[in-house]
């Protein structure tokens, strides 16, 4: 199992994928806090899913280049790294938001659900992209 990452400001949205690496499926999106309560919620999501792996979602600029939010995520990842000790993959996010916004309008979802579930759909975006490229053998 995968556990994809979706990281934002305020919450970090979650996604799992089957044991086939087949589906992303989102999960929660939990409110963020200090790194000490987000690592305690990721690892217990980590030990509830028998989590063997981490995608973090990378948010690049549209040019490729990497800003504040990039470098955040950078500082995540390396704080999951040395928490978790678990595979870890950095993986584009540009257009998850977006995707998963489309795909919620397409199911009629509310403008108030969409807001509130946005980022746990961007995770699963992220993580099927990752599971899609990693299923293919092609990195």
């Amino acid at each position: 199992m995968l556990l994809g990452l979706d990281l934002g400001t305020k919450t970090i949205g979650t996604a799992i994928c089957d044991a086939g690496w087949r589906f992303a499926t989102n999960g929660k999106t939990v409110k963020r806090g200090k790194w000490g309560r987000d690592r305690a919620l990721i690892e217990e999501l980590i030990k509830a899913r028998n989590v063997r792996g981490l995608v973090l979602g990378l948010p690049r600029n549209m040019d490729g280049s990497e800003g504040p939010r990039a470098q955040a995520s950078r500082a995540f990842a390396r704080n999951a790294d040395e928490a978790f000790d678990l595979p870890l993959l950095l993986w584009d996010e540009r257009w998850s938001t977006q995707s998963a916004e489309a795909a919620m309008i397409g199911q009629d979802m509310s403008r108030a659900k969409r807001a509130e579930a946005i980022d746990s759909h961007a995770a699963a975006v992220i993580l099927q992209g990752a599971i899609d490229r990693l299923a293919g053998g092609v990195l």
